[in-house]
């Protein structure tokens, strides 16, 4: 009976310990397993919070969250500075002191080479008490020729005096910020410096003509652009008178920056290049004696100019004006033309002068534009002028 137990026991051992050995390797294998997709499960968790937070960065840097939590695209960056805006500044209007405007426009590329094409343009700059009274006639004469020029306007007064040109006018936008300006004191230099100053901003204009509301053209665009661009001089007109209204209106406190033997006359009405813009608006020496000297009845603006330049840029000076005026009647103001007075002989008399010398050749035109012009002489301006002064219809 005992020898038929022991065999049983024998397999029951057996059967436990194979038992207890695949638990055990289940064990193993569930453990393995578990931690096989734990590792897998973490990895997965990992990877879906990185995605997460960067579509979150994404949308932050994409949008924004206004004040009721709706999500609204950000403002654009702001436009490049590019060569255009330093080159041909468009807008003629700014909150520059005169002091901030000179120092700005007597900046001289040390490199005389243009990285860009440059088309040389002519600055026309009117000085005015108020609009641009015969601004039909020059909208005629500049009609076409867009790209050659640039157009500058000086109005002083009240702003009642001025009114905004429409939209389609070449004048539309062009007055700078001016300053009041009375007749024959330094203020009348001031307003021609803050001219030229404007202009030269532009690095296309290179010649400068100072022009009045009552001045109108005697050529056409072409003859006149021409007449510019190509001339070796500037046309500022300069001469010594002795007298009462010559020498007359010196004051020896100028002296020795000024001396009598230096000193000037001649007509406020000037064109010239970039290099003489640039020297007029850069002078630290003469303009200060003019404004601390030239009062009253010295006239500044009839002497300041003529007595610079002669002094420093002689050579280059044709020592006259382009702009016609007729002071025969005596008194100070010049002849003032009003309708009756505009025929067709009149113009072609003012057009015919040709005593002249210009770039060495004699008997060239002597004038390229006249004043003093009423309002009331335009309508007949405008059906003379395309036949007489050859404009564009």
């Amino acid at each position: 009976m005992k020898n038929n137990q022991i065999p049983f026991a024998s397999h029951s051992k057996t059967f436990n310990a194979r038992f207890q050995l695949v638990n055990l390797i289940s064990v193993i294998l569930f453990f393995g397993f578990g931690l096989c997709f734990g590792m897998i499960l973490t990895f997965h968790l990992k990877n879906v919070s990185f995605n997460l937070q960067f579509t979150q960065f994404s949308l932050s840097t994409d949008t924004e969250i206004d004040n009721h939590g709706v999500f609204s695209s950000p403002p654009p960056p702001p436009p490049k500075i590019r060569l255009e805006n330093y080159i041909h500044p468009t807008e003629v209007m700014h909150d520059l002191s005169d002091r901030e405007l000179i120092w700005r426009a007597s900046m001289v590329p040390k490199v005389a080479q243009y990285p860009f094409d440059r088309t040389p343009k002519v600055a026309f700059m009117f000085l005015t008490r108020g609009s641009v009274l015969l601004s039909p006639l020059w909208e005629m004469f500049f009609k076409g020729y867009n790209g050659l020029f640039n157009i500058y306007v000086h109005s002083s007064g009240p702003p009642s005096n001025w009114t905004e040109p429409e939209v389609h006018s070449v004048f539309h936008g062009r007055r700078i910020p001016s300053k009041d300006v009375e007749w024959g004191k330094v203020s009348m230099i001031e307003a021609e410096r803050r001219l030229l100053a404007n202009a030269l901003l532009d690095f296309s204009n290179q010649r400068f003509v100072l022009l009045s509301e009552t001045c109108i053209p005697l050529f056409n665009f072409t003859t006149v652009y021409s007449y510019l661009i190509n001339s070796n001089h500037n046309f500022v007109e300069s001469y010594d008178l002795p007298g009462p209204v010559g020498r007359g209106r010196y004051s020896s406190k100028m002296y020795p920056t000024v001396k009598i033997t230096e000193w000037r006359k001649g007509s406020q009405w000037f064109e010239m290049n970039r290099d003489l813009a640039i020297e007029v608006i850069s002078d630290t020496i003469y303009f200060p004696v003019f404004q601390d000297y030239c009062n009253g009845s010295c006239y500044a603006d009839e002497h300041y100019l003529p007595t610079f330049v002669t002094r420093k840029f002689g050579g280059q000076n044709a020592n006259r004006t382009l702009t016609f005026v007729d002071w025969s009647k005596g008194g100070p103001h010049p002849t003032r033309y009003l309708r009756y007075d505009v025929t067709k002989e009149f113009l072609e008399k003012l057009r015919g002068d040709m005593n002249c010398e210009y770039n060495g050749k004699s008997n060239q035109a002597c004038h390229l534009f006249a004043r003093k012009f009423t309002p009331h002489a335009l309508d007949r301006l405008l059906r003379l002028a395309p036949k007489v002064m050859q404009f564009n219809p």
